[in-house]
């Protein structure tokens, strides 16, 4: 089962630079011990600080040439889309280090939905040299959480909660693009490490019922995330975390 900590941090600023250091320690931590960093990114404006961190102050703490980015979710649009997450990375982070185009692992949220997640599932079954059934294993999977205690495109309800087969489904959820692409439960329960960055006030109720609340994926969606043979880290500031008890 997952080991689990909770970290809160004073204000967002704390937040964001604590993230950041902790991914710059989990890189050389990963590249040291297995040669390389498995890296699942997340949307979000909090992440978005996050890796302009990691692409500015952050930047030689970091052996990029020994990364690989992938994406835990993503909206139906192209890369050049400013609802796209990979162009979020991309502008934030990628664009920002040293990196070859083979390191950089994106969904194809330009082509039709089921298409695009079939070719990212091929693209991981590659990249991880995976056999019949075996599971991509990150080095980090950053998520986060949505005021519906959504997280990825995981969201209250949707049976791709409960897929036990794919890697990668096409799902249509009630939010802002809604056609989008998301990696399912077991593959981010395969990860060694996964980060939860949750930030605002907003936030707080959302984090309390998944948290503290009854076990109920279907009505909190975040609930699914328990790596199975990995850790699992809540980093929060104050404000997310103001009605924890």
């Amino acid at each position: 089962m997952s080991v689990s900590k909770i970290i809160v941090m004073d204000d967002a600023q704390a937040l964001y630079v604590h993230a950041a250091e902790e991914i710059a320690h989990f890189a050389g931590e990963a590249v040291c011990t297995h040669g390389e960093f498995t890296f699942c990114l997340s949307g979000g404006s909090t992440p978005e600080k996050v890796f302009a961190l990691l692409g500015t102050r952050f930047h030689l703490s970091v052996d990029w040439k020994e990364v690989q980015f992938f994406w835990g979710d993503e909206r139906c649009v192209g890369p050049a889309d400013e609802a796209s997450n990979y162009n979020m990375a991309n502008r934030a982070l990628l664009s920002k280090v040293e990196l070859r185009p083979e390191q950089i692992h994106r969904v194809r949220g330009e082509e039709a939905p089921q298409e695009g997640a079939r070719r990212y599932e091929e693209e991981l079954r590659q990249c991880f040299l995976l056999g019949s059934g075996e599971l991509p294993r990150f080095s980090l999977a950053l998520l986060g959480i949505g005021e519906n205690a959504h997280t990825a495109s995981l969201f209250p309800g949707h049976p791709a909660l409960h897929e036990t087969e794919r890697m990668a489904v096409a799902v249509e959820v009630d939010a802002p693009q809604p056609r989008r692409i998301t990696l399912t439960p077991p593959v981010f329960n395969n990860a060694a490490r996964v980060m939860f960055i949750v930030s605002g006030e907003a936030k707080a109720q959302a984090l309390k019922n998944i948290i503290e609340g009854p076990r109920d994926p279907d009505r909190f969606p975040a609930q699914v995330i328990a790596p199975t043979d990995g850790e699992l880290i809540w980093l929060l500031d104050k404000a997310a975390a103001s009605l924890l008890s």
